[in-house]
């Protein structure tokens, strides 16, 4: 497939878009120059180890450069890492991680596999298991590879280095995921690897493995890792700051639009298509006011993976709830039995809160409400109604609660 943007500088601004650090651009450019005058497609690869198959927005940020390339018309090759993923990235790692069973490997790839084509052209992308060729290795191959790099150029790395200085285990495994994530370029003749920021060592290792095999060296694109609702840490679903493109479409329009004003700009560039530079430029003259700007964000991204229709509902829906300080119109029903029962109780039973002491930290800070009247004190007992009542609890999650009527 030729690219669709046949010029130079036009693929150059959409691959930039967002990009860290590209090593080297004057490399990327005669690639692509090179691309364009033989009429023939690059080739992108992305590597994903199937440990973690829950897709958040900070996934994306890397699947969404591989759409870019897609668009442009180069190959995009991505790759399920079922042989590396029963190592386990080392990457960041003060311990050793935990070795995953073929089983789990396996598990995990087709979850990966259903979720990525929401972003990629399923029929434009070539899914590739690097247990293919690294199976294939045997001892002979993995002595090979091991020769073509030092210990000491392993120990560059500043996970590693840490774990050495601190006299933190390493398995000579460990020391083996680089090279072999680097023997993938050479096996697939990679033209172009891209990664997070946390990966450069590695993809840098596939630079150097693809000259030790007399590849030419794939050009290095690094992404930014994306900070998650709390506008510090990396998006986690562990840290749960994170954002899934499988929620309801109403929990990713609240939760985008709880991210800062200065956030929601990374926001634009890395999870949208959207001209940021003049989104940016209206916010800051005045022209257009942040809280609009931040819910054409949310409708942006809900529509990609929701559908505008639904997008375009889910606008409506936060600007009557929140602007005009209405209830929605579609609450979630919860039945109790009569009598009384602990505010935080009920906040976890409705699934408003995920524990006792969340449940609690929010009526302290105020963000609780019945029918309106804020409740502040945690040892609060809610008497159930006859009529549903409406919970409040932070600025997105409400619910109808009402005493069970008996059959």
């Amino acid at each position: 497939m030729m690219p669709l943007m046949k010029t130079l500088n036009e693929q150059l601004e959409l691959i930039k878009r967002g990009a860290v650090e590209i090593i080297s651009e004057n490399e990327l450019k005669d690639k692509l120059q090179n691309s364009i005058n033989n009429k023939k497609p690059l080739v992108i690869k992305a590597g994903f180890d199937p440990s973690a198959p829950d897709i958040h927005l900070g996934h994306t940020v890397l699947l969404r450069k591989m759409r870019h390339f897609q668009q442009l018309g180069h190959k995009v090759v991505f790759l399920i890492g079922d042989f590396t993923g029963r190592i386990g990235d080392p990457t960041g790692q003060s311990e050793s991680r935990k070795h995953l069973s073929k089983e789990e490997v396996a598990e995990n790839a087709k979850t990966y596999k259903k979720q990525v084509f929401k972003i990629l052209s399923e029929k434009d992308t070539q899914v590739v298991f690097n247990s293919e060729w690294c199976d294939k290795l045997g001892t002979e191959g993995i002595m090979e590879l091991a020769s073509k790099y030092t210990v000491s150029r392993l120990l560059e790395r500043d996970d590693f280095s840490n774990r050495y200085k601190q006299g933190r285990p390493i398995s000579v495994l460990e020391f083996l995921y680089p090279l072999i994530q680097g023997y993938d370029s050479v096996a697939l003749k990679a033209d172009i690897e891209l990664g997070g920021t946390d990966q450069k060592f590695n993809l840098l290792v596939g630079r150097e493995m693809q000259r030790e095999y007399k590849q030419p060296p794939q050009v290095v694109i690094t992404m930014p890792l994306l900070e998650g609702t709390d506008g510090v840490n990396k998006m986690s679903k562990s840290l749960g700051n994170y954002i899934g493109i499988n929620e309801k479409p109403k929990d990713i329009f609240g939760k985008i639009m709880s991210v800062s004003d200065d956030m929601m700009f990374k926001y634009y560039e890395l999870l949208t298509d959207d001209d940021v530079v003049k989104i940016k430029s209206a916010v800051l003259n005045g022209e257009l006011h942040p809280k609009l700007a931040k819910m054409n964000l949310a409708k942006s991204i809900v529509g990609f993976y929701c559908g505008d229709e639904t997008a375009a509902k889910e606008f409506e829906e936060f600007d009557r709830v929140f602007k005009k300080k209405e209830v929605p119109q579609d609450m979630p029903l919860f039945e109790f039995d009569a009598g009384a029962i602990a505010l935080p109780s009920v906040l976890v039973s409705t699934e408003c809160s995920k524990s006792i002491s969340a449940a609690r930290r929010l009526i302290e800070q105020g963000a609780v409400s019945i029918n309106g009247e804020k409740i502040t004190d945690i040892k609060y007992m809610f008497m159930i109604p006859d009529e549903p009542a409406v919970l409040k609890a932070g600025k997105i999650r409400f619910v109808k609660v009402v005493k069970r009527v008996k059959k």
